[in-house]
Order: structure tokens, then sequence, then C-alpha cells
């Protein structure tokens, strides 16, 4: 080890091995405490003597992995909640003053932790197991042999290999560099990419964009730059979702009401009203409990978890669950036709030689170019496989341009036989052509049949000047098929049928790109936009946006600039992509999604990766998302109602000062029937609908009509009853009159919520309808649920006011869909 202490004049010192080590003359160095760092490792890498002595010093990056809340959290978070509370309390108070039949409330609780409790835990595995799967290796040299290992592996003081489209997992110092581009805006904003050197300093959650080398790890764990905000941010949460911060706001809301409303029932049940103390409170807890919408959590809860599970069984992994929920309110999807509508592999089909220049020397060419790069691009490597490089006898490579997709080609140059010197660019041929040459008609017309053309052409300069392809001089157009996902077409269809508007962002000629889009099918393929011509004025390139579907030759910025251009006019923007040159607009979009095979910076930034790299995933993801959102706002419609009538039945019993006209056991049956057990079959059937924005006010639209009309027919009845029955018995006989009609009533809305019927909606109304008959026909049950209907005129009393409050509530909600839209 060496010892470096404060130096300010920021001269090298020499360590054990003899070479330079630069001194960082911004850091912070303690002149009376020296910081050991380690020395740089030979170009083999550690050995693994010093690799277990590393460990054994505890030097290794233990920065956990993304990774879903443990098993301990997510039994935190479902039993202790405020409403668990404040039921486990009303829960012990009836276990002592009440039959067991009032304490059903408790259990109902209990069970329903328990589901929430599992799904989160099947959900947990499953998460975890898809990000195993799709976590991104870093390959690593020890002992002279580069291989792949975890993240959590590597040791301070490792030599870590960077190719493009590479995370930077650890800080490092660069050791070795060829044309290194990294991008540090996640880090800093800073748009360009930064060239690297030898010496030159990495940071965690910076990518590599161009070219390749190695650094060696000098800060692991929680003392590398992005550690602590990747342990934070990398987690699965269920944070920034609409869904979820709506209902803890109308829980806040109920909150509020229930706390004051409460307070007023047990004054007036307990001191106003002279009645037996264990009845009266039987009836207290029978007002509080029905006002707490305690399943609305655990529901959102579980439809998140079982949809995380359905997609983990199509090999979808959500690195936020959010992203379930945001992609069903996308209206745009952007594509990047590499790797999405295509397949990421190519052939060549043609090599057309220019201005008279010798195939097979071209195709030697080729062959060499295709040597010079160690980690070939898809459009490289099928040159590759079409021009091997010979085994012996292959041409010294003198410097390379690594590709870059701001730049649009890439560059080599050798020692030919015989000594002499040439130096080659491969890329766009409208980039490194100028703009009048021949060459470029028929580029337009292989672009129009879908072909993928780049052009080879010899450099005059050097590779390494600002203006490399200036006078280059064409030699051959090497014409490459792509092949296109058999399932790309359908996709498009779906998006086209569920109004999902998708728009094309490649860096690829825009004609070629409009042609395979037109292949596929897709509107507006037959007008592709050259985004060299884009306006640069935001409102303007957002109208252009809108109004073309296909965009070429797009550069990273500009991705980055159209997914804000559409979010400027209120989209929500889906991001597909795979290569490095996505990251950024991925990152930007409202949903960023990655295939599998995509860069470890793409799906480092992600909230969604298809690991099996098929788009036609996609739909699954929207589907499962409009299914969490339109259910939930349908049931919490449900859930909500039965708070606004207890609330203000509470209120009209305290107003009245009469007897709460029911006890737990009976809102208990209610609400099992009309919401708890519907609830959960509605939450999790398919809805297609797109999300639309505002869920705490479309739910309060209908909830508080709903919920008010409820109230008002109950109350009525009950006191129809109170006039109608006298002596012993009869607050049973008004209780089970006013169960009654809230019954038909809470039924009623669940017919309405379940709209539009299909057959095991209908069975569902009708099974709930049919177990409420079987409580008032069997003897037994009847004196389980004190419900006893008495006489024959007050209970159809009970039905007909039911029957107008049906009506109301048809008109009611008719009301607010006319003027406030569905």
């Amino acid at each position: 080890m060496t010892q470096r202490a404060s130096n300010p004049s920021g001269e090298q010192r020499t360590g054990a091995t003899g070479r330079p080590a630069t001194i960082d003359a911004g850091a912070e160095l303690d002149p009376v405490h020296p910081v050991e760092l380690p020395d740089p490792p030979a170009g083999g890498g550690l050995t693994s003597a010093e690799v277990a002595e590393r460990v054994a010093r505890g030097e290794v990056n233990d920065v956990p992995v993304r990774s879903s809340r443990s098993m301990a959290e997510i039994v935190r978070a479902n039993v202790f909640t405020r409403f668990n509370l404040i039921i486990g309390v009303l829960w012990v108070i009836m276990l002592f003053v009440a039959p067991i039949q009032d304490s059903l409330f408790g259990f109902v609780i209990v069970a329903n932790t328990g589901i929430g409790i599992v799904q989160e835990w099947r959900a947990k595995k499953t998460l975890d197991s898809l990000a195993v799967i799709g976590e991104a290796k870093p390959v690593v040299r020890r002992d002279g042999t580069a291989a792949p290992i975890h993240t959590s592996e590597i040791v301070l003081g490792d030599l870590v290999e960077l190719g493009p489209g590479d995370k930077v997992v650890v800080d490092g110092t660069v050791a070795e560099a060829d044309g290194l581009e990294v991008d540090e805006s996640l880090l800093t904003g800073e748009a360009d990419p930064v060239l690297k050197r030898t010496g030159d300093t990495v940071m965690s959650g910076s990518f590599v964009v161009a070219g390749g080398g190695a650094f060696t790890a000098t800060k692991v764990g929680r003392e590398a730059y992005a550690a602590q905000l990747a342990e934070e941010a990398s987690r699965f949460t269920l944070v920034r979702s609409e869904l979820r911060s709506g209902i803890s706001t109308i829980l806040k809301y109920v909150t509020w009401m229930m706390v004051p409303t409460a307070i007023g029932l047990v004054i007036s049940q307990l001191v106003v009203k002279d009645n037996n103390i264990k009845d009266s409170i039987a009836r207290t807890v029978g007002g509080i409990v029905p006002m707490i919408p305690e399943g609305l959590v655990l529901l959102t809860s579980v439809a998140f978890a079982i949809g995380v599970v359905r997609l983990g069984r199509k090999q979808c992994l959500v690195q936020e669950l959010p992203a379930i929920e945001g992609l069903a309110r996308v209206d745009v999807v952007c594509l990047d036709k590499t790797g999405t509508l295509t397949e990421g592999g190519m052939d060549v089909t043609e090599l057309r030689a220019l201005g008279g220049a010798d195939e097979p020397y071209l195709r030697r060419v080729l062959g060499a170019f295709g040597a010079s790069e160690p980690r070939p691009n898809a459009s490289l490597q099928a040159i590759i496989d079409a021009y091997p490089a010979p085994a012996e006898g292959g041409w010294p490579v003198t410097g390379t341009l690594p590709f870059s997709s701001a730049r649009k080609y890439s560059g080599a140059a050798f020692t030919e036989d015989g000594g002499a010197s040439s130096a080659w660019l491969l890329g766009a041929p409208d980039v490194l052509l100028d703009e009048g040459d021949p060459a470029l008609a028929e580029v337009d017309r292989l672009n129009e049949q879908g072909l993928r053309v780049l052009l080879l052409a010899r450099a005059r300069g050097e590779l390494e000047a600002a203006d490399a392809a200036r006078g280059a001089e064409p030699a051959a157009l090497v014409v490459l098929e792509q092949r296109l996902r058999p399932d790309a077409g359908q996709t498009l269809a779906y998006f086209a049928d569920q109004r999902v508007a998708t728009k094309v962002i490649s860096g690829d000629n825009a004609v070629s790109v409009g042609a395979v889009a037109g292949k596929l099918g897709m509107p507006g393929a037959e007008h592709p936009v050259d985004a060299r011509r884009l306006p640069a004025d935001q409102d303007e390139m957002a109208t252009v946006m809108e109004e073309n579907a296909v965009f070429g030759r797009v550069t990273p910025q500009q991705k980055r600039e159209m997914v804000a251009a559409l979010q400027s006019r209120g989209h929500t923007v889906a991001m597909t992509g795979d290569g490095v040159n996505d990251v950024l607009a991925l990152k930007d979009a409202d949903i960023g999604v990655s295939m599998g095979s995509g860069s470890e910076a793409t799906r480092a930034v992600a909230q969604i990766v298809l690991l099996n790299n098929s788009f036609a995933t996609l739909p699954s993801v929207v589907a499962e998302g409009r299914r969490v959102i339109g259910n939930i706002t349908r049931v919490a419609t449900l859930f909500l109602t039965k708070t606004v009538y207890s609330v203000l039945l509470a209120v009209l019993v305290v107003c009245f000062q009469v007897e709460y006209p029911f006890l737990p056991r009976h809102l208990t049956l209610l609400s099992t029937l009309t919401i708890g057990v519907p609830a959960f079959f509605l939450a999790l059937a398919p809805n297609t609908e797109r999300a639309h924005p505002h869920f705490v006010r479309r739910v309060m639209r209908y909830a508080i009509p709903s919920g008010v009309i409820a109230a008002a027919a109950t109350f009525v009845t009950y006191l129809i009853a109170r006039s109608h029955y006298a002596g012993t018995g009869a607050l049973d006989a008004e209780t089970s009159a006013a169960t009654l009609t809230l019954f038909l009533v809470s039924m009623w809305v669940l017919a309405i919520i379940a709209r539009p019927y299909t057959w095991w909606r209908i069975c569902l109304v009708a099974a709930m309808g049919l177990a409420f008959l079987v409580v008032l026909a069997v003897p037994w049950l009847q004196d389980f649920f004190a419900l006893k209907l008495v006489g024959a005129q007050m209970p159809w009393t009970a039905v007909g006011i039911a029957a107008v409050a049906a009506v109301a509530l048809e008109y009611a909600w008719r009301l607010v869909g006319r003027r406030f839209g569905a």
C-alpha cells in the first residue's frame, strides 16, 4: 500500500509498483491522518490472494442491490396501520361487551391483513427472482483473466473493463482508455459526453457512450459517489403514484370526518340515551367501524402485487410499481426502431463498390475494420460475420475512432501489406457524404426498401480530428437487411386500437425507418421526418411531433428534447429503447421501458425491463395498468359510499337523539355482501379503459351522492319503523327494516358499478342478493345476525323506499356523468 498525504502542488508520487499515481488536486486529504489507497493493479488485475485479502478487510462493494421490501417491512406495513389500530381497539372492546357475532369485523381485518401480506410476499419473490435475471454483471480482470461478476463482489483495487453501454458501477481511476467517452449527465446534468484519458476519474452512475477501456476501483460500497442515491432511489417502491397518493388524501379526509362524528356518537349513545350500557357500546362501535374504508388500501396493494406477479410470468420486470399505473395513463409511446421493431441481428446482403474500387480489397478492409473493434454493435457484427478477418496475416491497427450515436460513424487506421498506411470511416452515408453527392441517390433507393446502408470511406486526415469526415473518399456501400420482429405489427395495431399514438424515433436514415414502419402497417410511415430539420423551438417541435409518426437521424439529445416537447403538450410519454443512445430519453420519459438485452445503462434507468426482449409484452403491461387503475377507481366508489352513509347516519342519530340503528354484525354482513366480496372480484377483472387523471375527484363525484341517498333512505325507513313498532323487540324490528333498505340501496350501487354487465358480473350481483335472502330465510342465521322482518307492511315499505332511492341513484349517476364525463 502507498500512503498519500496532503500535496498542494499536485505532483506525482510513486507507489510500490514504481508507476506514477495521479493525485486529485481537488480532493480533501488529511495531512495528519494519511489516507491509504490501493496500488493500481497490473494489466492483469488483482490476484486471487489480493482479492481475498480485501474481502477480509471488508473492502467490498456491499451496497444493497435493487430490492423489494423485506418480509419484516411487508408485515409491518400491513399490520401497523392507523385504521388497524382503531379497529383493533374497538375489536378488543367488543370481545368483552358483546356476542362474538358483533366482533366479526375484527376477524375480517385479520383475514384482510393476511391476504395483503401473502400477496406482497408473492410479488416480492417474483421481483427478486427477476432482478437476479436482469442484473448487470460488470467484467472484472483478475489473475489476467476477464470474467463477469456480481456488482457486490467488486473489491477495492479491482480492474473493471468498460465498453459502449456499460454502467460505471463504482468510483475509480481510468487505467486504460481507447476513445473512452463517458456520459455523466445523470450525475451532473451536463449533456455532452466527457472524453476520458488514463488517470481521469470516473464516477458511479455514469455510463459509456463510445469507446472502451478499464478503470481501477478506488471507492466501493457506500463510499461511492452515487451509492447513497442509488440505495434510496433504486428500491422497488410504491411512491409517485397518483392512485396511492389519492387514496392517502381520501383517508386523511375520512379521518377528519370520523373523529368529531365518532365523539358525537359516543356521547349520544352513552350519555343522552338511557340504555343498557353494553348495548349502547355495541351500537356505538357499530356506527364507528363502517366509517373506516379499511379494505381500500388492502385491495390497492393486492391489485398492484397481483399485477407484478402476472407480468413476472411474462418475463417483465417492474422496477418501480407505479410504472404499472403510469403506463396505463400513457397516450404516446416513443419507440426506438432497432431492437424494438426490428430484432438485434442484421445480415449483409450486398457490397456495392463505388468509383471503381476493387471489391476483394474492400472485403479485406471491412475484415480488418471488424477486427479492430472488441465490442462491435449489431451493424459491425453483421459485417464481421460476412467478411471475417484472416486468422493470420491481418493488418495491424494503428488507430481507432469508436462509434458514437452523436457523430454517426466510427473509424480505424491500419498498416497494410507492404507498409502502406490507410484510415477508414464507416457510418451513415448522409453524414459522411456532401449533400449533392450522386451516391446518395442510390442510398435513398435502398432506404426506400427498408434496407440499412452504411458507407465505407477512406479518410483524408487524422481520425482524431474534429472534421475527420471532411473530404472522405467514398469506397463502397454496405447494404444490411434488418430482421423485423414477427409480433411488432400486432403490437402497433394494439396501440392504434387503444388510441395510443406511436412515434418511431431512430438514429437511422429517415427513409429507411419509414420503410420499415410501413412494412409493419404503421399509420404515417409514408411521411418520415429527418430530425436534422426539426425546429429548435420546443412548441414548434411539439407540433411536428404530434403531426408525424416516424423520425430518423435523431441524436440522443434530440430524443430527450422530443420527449420534453410531447410532455409540454400534456402528453404522458413512454419511451422504449435498448441502446446507450436511449438512456437520457428513457430517464426523462414518464415511463422508461428497456429490453433485457439492452445496455446496462438503459436497464438501470428504466422502470420496466422486458427480460424476454419482446416488444409484444408491452400491451400486457398497459392492460395490467388499466386493470389496476380502472378497477380500483370502481371499488373505491363502493368503499367510500359506505363511509359517506356511515358518517351521515351517525350525524342524523346525534341530531335526532335516537339509538344507532345497527349493531356491528349488521354492517359486517352488509359490507361483506355489497362491498368486500364483490370488490375483490371487480378489482381483479379485465379493464381496458385508459386511465384518467384526478382520481379523488372522480371517485367522490359518485361516492358522495350515493352515500347521501343511501343514508337518507335508510334513516327515513328507520324513523317510520320507530313509529310503526312498539313494545318488546321493537328496536330489533326497526333495525331489521333499516338493514333491508340499506342492503337494497347498497346492492343498487353495486349493480351500477358492475356495469357493463357480463355473465360473471350478473352472477356476482345475483349471488350477493341470494346470500342475503338465505340469511333472512334460515332461522339460525336470523338469530346469529339479529335480523327478523316483522309483519308485512313495514318490510314492504322498506322495499318501496329502497326503490325510490334506486331511481334517485340512477338520476344522480347520469347527472354526474353528463356534467363531468364518465
